[in-house]
């Protein structure tokens, strides 16, 4: 087996218990890792997509965005590390994760660390919550609009603490010098608190209420005061809750609090003697060296003790209530008329009722143990105790068919309504206590004039309990519309903005939730309408309600019966007695029992009138103040079809919050719950990767990874260092001006981006953007010199080239006048010589009869007779030439004259030289025989080349009309595969829409996959705290990454189960032509899916790699697409190719074009078997197939789209001696035992 470039890096890979886990990848399977845990034990299977490239395991950064590789599992790692150091905060880009420490950390909060945070850029800083409050500020002043922070998170995240230090940090940092308004704004907190919040099962100050405070800011960027919305009191905890939970926190405070003489005036009595505290826990919280009256305590209590928190003791929360109420203007009088109310709901709680016997319509009558009850009820609420009896026993209704019209009937109530009549009355005066201590807080927070405001939301996160509600219901569902809100906000409107500035930035896919929205409001079909429509039945149950719910949602994907629960609690439920929901979150189990009668807070109209009417000013106040609000629509209530639901308001309330949300800029605070048990420096992995998860930073990190959180547009940013630029600067371009600042400030051109309107900045690069939108003057004025500098050099660079321009173009004018001198020059010597052409030719003729003579003197010198008169006679015709040259100088002769005069010259000078030659004759035989060899030896020699000449172009010919049958071969081929590709294309025309559906029934499957895997996490998270059973599930295989359309397979091999090294062995080694084929395609296939792998979580610092040319991998991408093929040969053919390559790593260099090599390959029928890569000035790269398997190309010779490329096909001696000249040929003898391919096997 190949060895895995990863064989020595350590992977993360999932685990139930940390969320993941370190271990090394051993193994490629189908479509899974094996993957060998560091901690030892078997390896593990593991989804390609659910392994991840880990960090050094000690370091931690405070922007995710800095890590090297950004995944799940690093961002898991990292809030782990900074958690178990008291890092309490890290970010991720511009979100911050909050995970809740469960104790005090020293100076994290104090005044130097307000101090420390003002005014500072994020990132220059650790990250704080405080860091959130002042980039919240500062982009309040910048963008002159108003801004929303949201905290969102579980119940027992930290979501409270985290709004009231935000709270603090925005007003000591800017409130007024007077201050009155700010700590009104702080001492809100625990007044809200004690009658908002409640001890659950997971939170011991869990906020059962959501409310978006905002602090508003007068024209000087001052807080001038604050409002207070509040959404959704859970009504229901006033009168019941679960065995270890509490009521709301103002009921124990003042059991336990309050003064003697107020406990004696309000007649109250420990907690387990109240109906309403009894049946949760009724023990208080108290502090170490702090303590409670015996007689105030519950039996619970003397027997376990207190409960304990660091930051609840309810005797002193009691003074800080007590206190706050001071500081928010509320009189002593008031105060007791408040204390009087909450008493009042407490002893209205402990009466009880009974058949009476003596009643024949079968009423009711309170109990004799109860009258006492009713009598302090009565009394603190200011009524008569007879007609709170009548109220609480009977109802009045109005006849419509007989009698008249508007007829009061007085209709006696069974125990159970009248109880219920009791309950409603109990919530009914609590919720109109809670929304007068919000009116009386924000009446304590004037503004006259407000320019912007800073909002904090602060509502309760997603909940899931055994029993779940209507309370989570509407939780859940502001939660999921939250959660709209930021995938909206954070992912769908970044990229929309990406690709409008054309920044080219990949798209993100992530989980949309409209579908769970639309079951929940739809208009006529969803949940909200439909329990609606029920309360307008003439009786409606909640059987009939839940069956409409899947009646009018049969197929939709998101709800289910009870039974689907993966908890098995749940799958007891009736199906007409719940649903099942499948949030984004999880799926969780509603039981409807309740819904109804949660969604219905009316009063019966004779307990309207009759608290409407108390003597107790405050609860009339209250009740009158509801009612005139509500005159108008008093009357409408009297009928059912103009119910006005719970759901109604609440959803009304929440559109009218998602608009002032989406009319502001945004900042997010994710908050994370470390544990279950609420303890410190205990982290449970799989939960927080859950929160994680549910919170979208995954999708987050994809986005950062190659996003630009931050940007500007190029006006605002000039139009801010306008008025501080002198007149040469001021008349720049703004987009020119950018440019100048960010050249002038040495930007990195990789942190930043140019769009079209705007300049965006890369994650973690904060610190630079803020320098720059700093509206300091002293920086201004600096960044402006420094532009100043910037634009002198570049104009003196080019004032240089303006020059250097100026002197080449003399240089060339110079050289322009001489060459136009040298053609004058050549013009009139051409006239010249044209007439003179005749007599200078005739000359040179005549002249040359002088070397006939030389050679005549030559001969002459050679004979031994007559010699002296011959040379005479050579002495005469040199002196006759002479004579005719000067004739013709002289005298005008036309062009036959001259020839005339030559001719008869040149007879005489052949006549003498044909008598001296046959007087030498004889002398020169032996010479003439020498001369005879040399003619021979001369002829062989040019025979001899002319016949290597034509060995030569027999084997050029040869050549050509081999690469004429490659073409020829080539045009054949693509004209086959043209028509192929004709018939796959009608084929795929026919096939659309079926491909159209497996593709949505893909995306289907892996959402239901994905949503399995949560309600798993959900469910098991529920039982551990339960110590209930979860259906153990096996979840399906993942579907393929790169979404192809898996087609029938007609082969009868099935390798997906077989190991990596296998299939190498299997390709070594077998002699089956059809298993060899099968573990070759099957061998490659994996080679893809792990590159694919390696790519998406390559180091975000690393250059791109690549196996071969770009369009090479282009066309592979096409091909996979299109299900391109070819089909198989019984004898593999042998091909080789050459194609230009250019690497990655010297694209992006000055001159790149010139580091331009080669890519040479060899294949073995369909697949590579030889690999060469030959570049300038560096060594050659030679890859056998077998020994370098994931370093060569894995593409298949069909899916390269290499035969169809002109001319990239090569003859195999051109391949081979180049691959010998570059060593191939040694290499291939030193891995001959681990070559894969045959036919390499049987050429060595």
């Amino acid at each position: 087996m190949a060895s895995l470039p990863f064989d020595n890096r350590v992977m993360w890979y999932p685990c139930s218990v940390s969320g993941f886990a370190l271990g090394k990848i051993v193994d490629l399977g189908s479509s899974t890792f094996s993957v060998q845990p560091l901690s030892g034990g078997q390896p593990v299977t593991c989804p390609h997509d659910r392994v991840f490239p880990s960090e050094e395991q000690d370091k931690d950064v405070d922007d995710n965005c800095a890590l090297m590789y950004l995944n799940e599992a690093t961002l898991l790692h990292n809030v782990k590390q900074r958690y178990l150091k008291n890092k309490i905060y890290t970010y991720v880009a511009n979100i911050l994760i909050a995970v809740n420490p469960y104790c005090d950390i020293p100076k994290l909060y104090d005044s130097d660390s307000i101090k420390s945070y003002n005014g500072k850029s994020l990132g220059t800083m650790p990250p704080h919550v405080f860091a959130i409050g002042d980039k919240a500020y500062r982009d309040m002043l910048h963008t002159k609009q108003s801004q929303a922070i949201i905290v969102s998170g579980e119940s027992g995240a930290g979501k409270t603490e985290s709004t009231k230090y935000i709270l603090r940090y925005l007003t000591e940092s800017w409130g007024t010098s007077a201050g009155s308004i700010e700590d009104r704004i702080r001492q809100s907190n625990p007044l809200m608190e004690a009658f908002g919040n409640a001890k659950t099962v997971r939170n011991n100050n869990s906020s059962r209420f959501g409310k978006f405070v905002e602090i508003h800011f007068d024209a000087k960027n001052l807080v001038c005061g604050g409002y207070i919305s509040h959404y959704l009191l859970e009504k229901s905890r006033v009168c019941v809750q679960s065995n270890e939970e509490r009521n709301y926190h103002i009921f124990y405070q003042l059991c336990g609090g309050a003064p003697p003489e107020v406990q004696k005036q309000l007649r109250l009595l420990p907690p387990d003697q109240f109906h309403f505290l009894n049946r949760g826990c009724t023990k208080y919280f108290l502090s170490k060296g702090n303590s409670v009256d015996k007689s105030r305590m519950s039996k619970a209590m003397l027997q376990q003790g207190p409960l304990h928190d660091i930051n609840r003791d309810d005797v002193k929360d009691f003074q800080r209530t007590w206190a706050a109420m001071d500081h928010m203007g509320i009189t002593d009088n008031e105060k007791m008329a408040i204390f009087a109310i909450i008493a009042g709901v407490l002893h209205l709680g402990n009466i009880a009722f009974e058949d009476d016997v003596e009643d024949k319509k079968g009423g009711c009558d309170v109990t004799a143990a109860s009258q006492r009850s009713l009598s302090d009820a009565a009394t603190l609420f200011g009524l008569n105790k007879d007609d709170l009896k009548q109220a609480l026993t009977s109802r009045v209704m109005q006849a419509t068919r007989s009698g008249v019209k508007g007829t009061a009937i007085m209709v006696p109530l069974k125990t159970g309504e009248a109880a219920s009549a009791r309950d409603a009355l109990a919530k009914s005066v609590y919720s109109h206590v809670f929304d007068h201590i919000v009116s009386r807080i924000n009446q304590a927070l004037p503004f006259s004039t407000s320019k912007n405001f800073i909002g904090i939301l602060d509502i309760a996160g997603f909940e899931y309990f055994q029993h779940n509600s209507f309370e989570q219901f509407c939780i859940n569902y502001c939660n999921e519309k939250l959660q709209q809100f930021f995938n909206q906000r954070i992912l769908k409107e970044e990229q929309e903005m990406y690709e409008k500035e054309g920044l080219g930035v990949k798209r993100i896919e992530f989980t949309d939730n409209a579908d769970c929205i639309e079951l929940i409001e739809r208009k006529g079909v969803g949940i909200f309408d439909i329990l609606d429509e029920e309360h307008k039945l003439p009786r409606p149950t909640y059987d009939h309600f839940t069956t409409e719910v899947y009646n009018k949602n049969k197929n939709h994907r998101r709800i289910g019966l009870p039974r689907k629960s993966k908890l098995k609690a749940h799958r007891e439920i009736r199906d007409d007695q719940g649903f099942l929901i499948r949030h984004f979150a999880g799926g969780v189990v509603y039981n409807t029992e309740q819904f109804l009668e949660k969604n219905n807070d009316a009063l019966h109209h004779n307990l309207e009138f009759l608290v409407a009417e108390s003597s107790n000013g405050l609860v009339k106040h209250m009740f009158s103040k509801g009612q005139s609000a509500s005159a108008p629509s008093s009357a409408k209530s009297t009928g059912k079809l103009n119910f006005d639901s719970v759901g109604s308001k609440f959803r009304a309330q929440l559109t009218k919050l998602l608009e002032k949300l989406k009319s502001t800029g945004t900042s997010f605070i994710r908050c994370i719950k470390p544990n279950s048990k609420m303890a410190d420096h205990m982290f449970e992995g799989s939960n927080v990767l859950s929160q994680l998860q549910c919170a979208g930073m995954h999708n987050v990190l994809d986005l950062m990874q190659q996003g630009f959180p931050s940007r500007t547009s190029f006006t605002e940013l000039y139009n801010m260092y306008k008025r501080y630029l002198p007149p040469v600067l001021a008349r720049l371009d703004p987009r020119l001006f950018c440019k100048a600042l960010f050249k002038a400030l040495g930007l990195n051109e990789h942190d930043f981006k140019f769009g079209m309107t705007k300049v965006f900045f890369r994650a973690g690069k904060f610190a630079e953007f803020d320098q720059m939108m700093k509206s300091d003057p002293e920086n201004l004025a600096k960044l402006v010199e420094k532009v100043k500098v910037w634009l002198i050099r570049s104009r003196f660079k080019k004032a240089q080239y303006g020059a250097w321009s100026v002197i080449k173009l003399r240089k060339k004018i110079e050289w322009r006048r001489e060459m136009l001198i040298k053609i004058q020059k050549t013009v009139k010597m051409w006239i010249t010589k044209r007439r003179l052409r005749p007599k200078y030719k005739g000359i040179q003729k005549v002249r040359t009869l002088h070397k006939e003579l030389v050679q005549m003197d030559s001969i002459i010198n050679k004979l031994k007779k007559n010699k002296d008169s011959a040379k005479a006679k050579c002495q005469q015709l040199t002196a006759l030439i002479n004579a005719t040259i000067q004739k013709i100088k002289v005298q005008p002769m036309s062009r036959e004259q001259i020839d005339s005069e030559y001719n008869a010259l040149l007879a005489q000078v052949h006549s003498q030289i044909q008598a001296v030659s046959k007087m030498v004759e004889e002398q020169r035989m032996n010479e003439e025989k020498e001369r005879l060899r040399k003619i021979q030896e001369e002829m062989e020699r040019e025979r001899l080349k002319k016949e290597a000449e034509e060995k030569a172009r027999k084997e050029e010919e040869l050549r050509r009309i081999q690469r004429m049958e490659l073409e020829a071969q080539r045009k054949a081929e693509e004209e086959k595969r043209r028509i192929q590709e004709e018939e796959d294309r009608k084929a795929a025309e026919k096939l659309s829409s079926e491909l159209a559906a497996e593709q949505e029934d893909t995306e289907r499957r892996r959402q239901a996959i994905e949503q399995e895997r949560r309600d798993r996490e959900l469910a098991l998270r529920l039982a551990q705290e339960d110590q209930d059973q979860v259906e153990d599930v096996s979840l399906p295989a993942p579907t393929p990454a790169n979404g192809a359309v898996k087609r029938p397979s007609l082969k009868k091999h099935d390798l997906s189960t077989w190991k990596y090294a296998d299939l190498r062995d299997t390709i070594n080694t077998s002699c089956d032509m059809e298993l060899l084929d099968a573990c070759k395609e099957e061998f490659h296939r994996r080679l893809k899916v792990y590159h694919a792998w390696k790519t998406k979580n390559k180091n975000k610092m690393e250059t791109e790699e690549q196996r071969a040319p770009q369009d090479v991998v282009h066309a592979g991408e096409a091909a996979m697409h299109l299900g391109i093929t070819e089909d198989d040969d019984d004898e593999p053919k042998q091909r080789f190719f050459r194609i230009p390559f250019i690497r990655p790593s010297d694209r992006n260099q000055d001159g790149g074009y010139q580091n331009k090599g080669w890519w040479y390959a060899h294949f073995d029928g369909q697949w590579i078997a030889r690999q060469l890569e030959l570049h300038p000035d560096k060594h050659p790269v030679l890859l056998l197939s077998g020994v370098d398997d994931l370093q060569m190309c894995e593409l298949s010779l069909a899916e390269t789209g290499l035969t169809r490329k002109r001319g990239a096909e090569v003859l195999p001696a051109d391949f081979e001696s180049q691959w010998r000249a570059c060593g191939g040929k040694e290499y291939m003898l030193k891995n001959r035992t681990r070559i894969s391919s045959q036919y390499l096997k049987k050429f060595l």
